[in-house]
């Protein structure tokens, strides 16, 4: 019999006493750990993040990132018309500009937040590849968290790490999804990336800008970035809501666009590269002919979709009705050029409030559910929520327009706070829980 067969043989005592400096090893081991934690904690440790991680919120990044920028759109909402009531004076005199907290938050942490999401959700089901996860989710969600807590710092360093940490939360998030489009060769996808890379780029430096005492310059950053979000939802909206529309409304005549298809990126994308470029250099014209041709053109394929079909179907009236305020949107903001009976501003929040914040909200509600296994039909309350984002824009728009702008910033700021809040109650424990199924 072998030495080694014999070894494995003996007693357990005996094989010890061969080896007698291994006791004293494991004993000057145990020493060290019982000093420092040692291997123990370690092991805990690494043991609670795994469990974690493997918590059904963290299985997809639309869970916890629908969530959290639903929890953030509502208390940056309610912190922000305290403001200009004068019940919050929490800004620091040294900190960030206020509104351009106030926009970076609703545009960036919300808006930005949540396309972000829907992207590396959808890229799953286009590619076929995994997407982002468990300890990686984990690890950006708390990026984009400390960027929430480090944009109220006076201090100027901590407001440099969160810049820093914002362009870490775009680079991987934005990494991420190019590696699964470029692995599965998804072509039709590949804009998503310049685009997303676009956004990043004019979120530095919106934040750059007011941070060095360029305020004005970071809030056209910030209207340029709200044009290209009108470019993402028609991209995106030009696929789905004609999609969805055919397959959920009864009796609906959805009628092709491949022509529109083709023109209204570029359009659109004319239209907010000028608009970029005007107010930095001197152009001989507007960006006013492009936005009116893009929302022209919006309006016609929307109406091409057969929109009094979805009528009673709520998770499609509200796509519709999100899409029609993009078409008007885009409209107004290009005939303030020509007129101020329409202010540039309150045309540019019926893109915000209705196109994004309603986009937002009906993709939210219609992605939790069918990403979870779960019947595309959502709680009645969703109607109201629905109905309510729409009517906070329409106040936001209408009420200044008739002179009483506090009131169109309270009941606006009142809607958008209920229509989320319910958004929040009802889906919570939808995306906290497994996948039905």
């Amino acid at each position: 019999m072998s030495k080694s067969l014999l070894k494995i043989n003996e007693p357990e005592s005996k094989r010890r006493e061969a080896k007698p400096g291994t006791r004293q090893i494991l004993s000057s081991t145990g020493e060290l750990e019982a000093k420092t934690g040692g291997t123990g904690a370690k092991a805990s440790g690494y043991a609670l993040l795994r469990g974690l991680s493997k918590q059904a919120v963290w299985d997809l990044p639309f869970r916890p990132w629908f969530l959290a920028a639903a929890c953030l759109s509502v208390v940056s909402i309610g912190i922000w018309i305290s403001f200009l009531q004068g019940h919050f004076g929490g800004f620091a005199d040294d900190g960030i500009t206020p509104l351009v907290w106030h926009i970076h938050e609703m545009l960036f942490g919300f808006g930005a937040t949540v396309a972000v999401a829907f992207l590396l959700t959808a890229a799953q089901t286009w590619t076929g590849k995994r997407s982002l996860h468990g300890g990686g989710l984990i690890a950006l969600t708390l990026v984009w968290l400390s960027v929430r807590v480090l944009l109220w710092s006076p201090a100027p360093g901590l407001q440099l790490l969160a810049i820093g940490l914002q362009a870490l939360w775009w680079l991987g998030s934005i990494g991420y999804l190019a590696s699964m489009l470029v692995r599965a060769r998804s072509r039709r996808n590949y804009q998503f990336i310049p685009l997303l890379g676009a956004m990043m780029l004019l979120n530095l430096g919106f934040l750059l800008a007011d941070f060095n005492g360029h305020t004005q310059l970071a809030l056209h950053l910030a209207r340029s970035v709200i044009l290209l979000f009108g470019l993402m939802v028609g991209i995106v909206g030009g696929r789905v809501i004609p999609f969805f529309t055919g397959r959920g409304a009864e009796h609906a005549k959805v009628v092709a666009t491949p022509l529109l298809d083709k023109v209204l990126p570029p359009v659109t994308l004319a239209g907010v590269i000028v608009f970029f470029a005007a107010d930095l250099v001197s152009l001989p014209f507007t960006p006013a002919t492009l936005l009116i041709a893009a929302g022209v053109l919006h309006l016609l394929r929307l109406w091409c979709w057969d929109p009094r079909a979805t009528l009673r179907v709520p998770l499609l009236w509200s796509l519709h009705a999100s899409y029609l305020a993009l078409g008007l949107g885009l409209v107004a903001v290009g005939a303030s050029y020509y007129t101020d009976a329409i202010r540039f501003s309150e045309a540019l929040h019926l893109i915000t409030v209705g196109t994004i914040g309603g986009m937002i909200l009906a993709m939210m509600a219609r992605v939790s559910l069918g990403h979870t296994g779960r019947p595309l039909q959502p709680h009645p309350a969703l109607s109201l929520a629905f109905g309510l984002i729409l009517l906070g824009a329409l106040v936001r728009v209408g009420l200044p327009l008739l002179g009483n702008p506090a009131w169109g910033w309270s009941l606006a700021a009142l809607c958008w706070i209920l229509s989320f809040g319910i958004f929040l109650w009802h889906y919570t424990p939808i995306l906290c829980a497994p996948r039905k199924g």
